[in-house]
């Protein structure tokens, strides 16, 4: 924040740096300082610290890592006026950072000297604050821990300039908020980590959404186990690059409520807050598996999660009036700053002396801050200081506000989780593509074999085809020789006839010798021709051979095709037999996924279970949850009475409370019927009461109306919240926790009459506090209860008229006080009509409330004239004369007495009174 005059903190550029710090180390110890107490032993879960010994729902174990409050201070320059105004005047601070020194000048002469973690001048750039106050924090928080970085000291001295500055214009002038998201995004990868951000702000004791400025009425919620504050109805936006993150910031900061005063010229009039949630999966966990199931396990191992969360506190500047100037609004906003900050530094105070209660709930502020301080977060604190002598009590009070803190000894808890979700998404996708996969190959496959069958049909075609034209061209060929070899066969024997005729004839009859003679060269002749037709046949004899041999050749072929389909046939049948095996096998991996699947999810549900008995137990205790479970059932069995309330109490005595409280979530929804019963039975109690709303069962009975639909569920815990509202401390919480809107929806919904008359009783014990009347009525009670009458139920109507009884008289107190001016509330509502109409009732109770109701209202005159409208006036003269209780007509008769108003219409009417 900014000092007024010419050197704004909040815009004015930085003066070189002239002196260079020394880093600061991150687990380096303090020194003693000079002028406070030696630290205390280190805190280690302390039941009152603001932590309150909470630990992450998913940590890595249950020990932790010392890790104690770091704190950095830093000078601020002098500005315009202080240059003009204190010329003549030294600083009222001398540093020394070379020592981790500041000395404070109470006089001329003397000095007191306190050490500190870090020393930083008022030449110290942006860039050397961020490295020693927020980078061990940023580091920590990217390795799983909680971080907190927060600036703390007097108005104007740079705070919002430390922690907010966009550096726009100069990117050296950035702060610690934009510096630490570009560390951050330079280590996580956005495609298996997640970033997201909510900027807040705590203004007058109001949460209000600095990202969505309608959201202004956040509520704070603490998991009753771990401790753990969470803000769900805050906005949580996604974080891709730097640049959206810096618009954020300049939207956050356009919100954000801020006004001129004499210290400041942009004094921020709220507790600025930055959450940054990270979540980075942890690389490299998975142990080596042996065996050929190794790729399997695996898979099947669930990644490694670490979440962790950086909080940076910008917190509004105390300040003194007579200083500031603060008037009216601004006044009331100096105020609600400084009793906040007053009850920071009383937490403070108690965790530095060990104190065995830590007053965390006295303001949200340090609710919200509960894990930063005594808690399991890393944190590193800046203090702000002026160098001026006029607010040397201001920069005395920050500076002992660092050393207390200094003292505060936290337990870093690292927080690892299984997850279970990226596991069952892995699984998904490798089944899907085992599938694809599958019947990729399965189509390649038939592909191939109808390719192969159609490649060995062609081929098959294609030899019988060439062996039957082989077949009929050899035919051909050896009918075609055999015809020409008859044909050269006839041809010659025509040629020899002739001859042989011309020659017999021509030479006659010979002598013996002679005929001998040409006998034997006809002989000769016939023997060369038989030899020629010998030879001739041989020849054609070889050919027919070769031409069997041929064929025969062709055959073998023919039948190894056939062979070779055959057994291409056969290869068909045992891929066809390979691929049913397959498929079946398909099938059985399908279902042992499946199996495996569910195995994970009962072994994650069963190691929440485990966890949860562990953290609320303690060893050697796991096994109560069933038996608590049979017992409570056991319970619910027996009738009401002596015996109902003993086994109640037996339970509570043996089992706790907190076990109790925890079957109010389990899934079994006759389980948690009978645990809502026994809570509502405990409830019944007054001196249970406290316990109750301690160990956080109110928050878990609000819960339930607003998650559950079981009808009796709605009634009993209705009828739980009721006793519980009995006790006026527990009404402001009902109410703050949003109680009255959840009963109101509840007796909208509603149609069971022992449900309405549940709900309607918790509304009438909240409408007897004298604080709540305008909220109640503006959260819908007065109409949820005029809501009920629907149902007619005579139970009903007699909660409904003690809860407009309830409220007319905190009313008529009110007035009487001089607090409450104009109607009353519930005749702007429209309660009057009903009033009237059932003041006459036969049910004594249902009367008796109301006359109670008509006697209060008409104790404030400005209610006179709409209730003679209404006909109200006729029944006060009714309950004057003939009610049956003595101080219900004493009242009334009072009233109309003290009422000019009545007393004119009276006469008007000439009725005696």
């Amino acid at each position: 924040m900014a000092a007024s005059g010419g050197h704004n903190y909040r815009d004015a550029t930085q003066r070189s740096s002239v002196k260079v710090d020394r880093p600061l180390s991150a687990n380096s110890n303090p020194k003693s300082s000079v002028k406070s107490k030696p630290l205390l032993p280190p805190r280690r879960n302390s039941t009152g610290s603001i932590g309150g010994g909470a630990t992450g729902a998913a940590s890595k174990d249950n020990t932790g890592v010392p890790g104690r409050v770091r704190v950095a201070v830093r000078l601020r320059p002098r500005n315009t006026e202080e240059m003009i105004s204190d010329a003549d005047f030294a600083d009222i601070v001398e540093l020394q950072p070379e020592l981790k020194r500041l000395k404070l000048r109470r006089n001329n002469w003397d000095l007191d000297t306190y050490e500190f973690d870090e020393v930083l001048t008022e030449f110290a750039s942006q860039k050397r604050v961020y490295e020693v106050v927020a980078k061990p924090v940023v580091e920590s928080v990217l390795e799983g821990y909680n971080g907190t970085v927060m600036a703390y000291g007097q108005t104007g001295t740079g705070k919002t300039y430390t922690l907010g500055r966009l550096g726009e214009e100069d990117t050296a002038a950035r702060g610690i908020m934009v510096r630490a998201m570009e560390d951050i995004l330079a280590e996580v990868s956005l495609d298996s980590d997640s970033l997201s951000v909510s900027y807040l702000q705590l203004y007058m004791e109001t949460i209000h959404d600095l990202l969505d400025p309608a959201n202004d009425s956040i509520s704070i919620v603490e998991d009753p186990k771990t401790g753990d504050v969470s803000l769900p109805g805050a906005s949580l936006v996604e974080i891709r690059d730097q640049k959206s993150f810096v618009e954020l910031l300049r939207l956050g900061e356009a919100h954000r409520f801020a006004t001129n005063t004499k210290l400041n010229t942009e004094s921020s009039r709220s507790h600025a807050i930055l959450m940054v949630n990270v979540k980075k999966s942890v690389k490299g966990r998975d142990s080596g598996q042996n065996g050929n199931n190794s790729h399997t396990v695996k898979s099947l191992k669930p990644p490694v999660v670490r979440k962790s969360k950086l909080v940076v506190v910008d917190l509004a500047g105390s300040e003194r009036i007579d200083k500031s100037g603060s008037e009216g609004h601004t006044l009331e906003e100096a105020k609600s700053i400084n009793l906040s900050l007053s009850a920071l530094g009383k937490c403070i105070n108690a965790l530095a002396e060990n104190s065995a209660h830590i007053p965390v709930r006295d303001s949200k502020l340090t609710r919200l801050l509960r894990d930063s301080f005594g808690g399991t977060a890393r944190t590193s604190l800046v203090v702000t200081i002026g160098p001026s002598p006029r607010h040397r009590g201001e920069t005395a009070s920050t500076i002992m506000f660092g050393q207390r803190a200094m003292k505060v000894e936290n337990m870093l808890k690292l927080k690892e989780e299984f997850d279970y979700k990226s596991l069952s998404r892995r699984l998904d996708i490798q089944l899907d593509k085992l599938i694809a996969e599958h019947e990729r190959q399965q189509k390649a496959f038939e592909d191939e074999i109808e390719r192969i069958a159609t490649e060995a049909q062609n081929q098959i075609s294609e030899v019988e085809k060439n062996y039957a034209d082989a077949l009929e061209k050899e035919r051909i060929k050896y009918q075609k020789d055999y015809m020409e070899s008859i044909k050269k066969l006839e041809e010659q024997l025509v040629i020899n006839q002739p001859k042989h005729d011309f020659e017999k004839i021509t030479n006659g009859p010979k002598d013996n010798g002679s005929n001998v003679t040409s006998s034997k060269e006809i002989c000769r002749l016939h023997v060369e021709e038989i030899d020629d037709l010998t030879k001739l046949l041989q020849r054609e004899t070889s050919l027919r051979k070769a031409a069997e041999e041929e064929s025969n050749n062709l055959k073998s072929q023919l039948t190894q095709w056939k062979r070779s389909e055959a057994a291409g046939n056969s290869e068909i049948l045992k891929l066809r037999k390979m691929l049913e095996d397959e498929t079946h096998q398909k099938e059985k991996l399908e279902g042992e996924i499946a199996t495996l699947h569910s195995q994970l999810l009962q072994l994650s549900f069963d190691a929440d279970e485990t966890s949860r008995q562990l953290d609320r137990s303690g060893p050697g205790k796991v096994g109560g949850l069933d038996s608590l479970m049979t017992q409570v059932r056991h319970l619910q069995l027996k009738d009401s009475g002596n015996e109902d309330k003993a086994s109640i109490a037996k339970i509570f005595e043996q089992v706790g409370l907190q076990k109790i409280l925890s079957l109010l979530e389990a899934e079994d929804n006759d389980v948690r019927i009978h645990a809502v019963k026994v809570v509502a039975n405990l409830a019944a109690e007054e001196a249970n009461q406290e316990k109750i709303v301690e160990a956080g069962g109110l928050t878990s009975l609000l819960m339930l109306l607003k998650t559950s639909e079981d009808e009796t569920i709605h009634r009993v815990a209705a009828g739980a919240i009721a006793n519980l509202a009995m006790n006026e401390t527990n009404q402001e919480l009902i109410m703050t926790q949003g109680g009255i809107s959840l009963l109101s929806m509840t007796a909208a919904n509603g149609e069971d009459p022992q449900t309405l008359r549940m709900v309607a009783g918790a509304i009438a014990n909240l409408c007897g506090n004298d604080k709540l009347q305008n909220k109640l009525r503006g959260e819908g009670g007065i109409k949820a209860l005029l809501g009920m009458v629907r149902c007619g139920h005579p139970d009903v109507l007699a909660q409904v008229a003690r809860g407009i009884a309830n409220f007319a008289k905190c009313e008529s107190r009110a007035s009487t006080q001089g607090t409450k001016n104009g109607r009353s509330l519930l005749i702007e509502d429209g309660a009057l009509s009903w009033i009237v109409q059932n003041a006459n009732n036969e049910a004594s109770p249902i009367r008796r409330h109301i006359e109670l109701a008509l006697c209060h209202l008409a104790q404030h005159e400005t209610n006179a004239k709409d209730m003679i409208s209404g006909g109200a006036l006729w029944e006060l003269v009714r309950i004057s004369r003939d009610c049956s209780r003595e101080d219900i007509r004493t009242l009334a008769y009072r009233t109309l007495t003290s009422s000019p108003t009545f007393q004119a219409e009276l006469r008007r009417l000439r009725i005696d009174n």
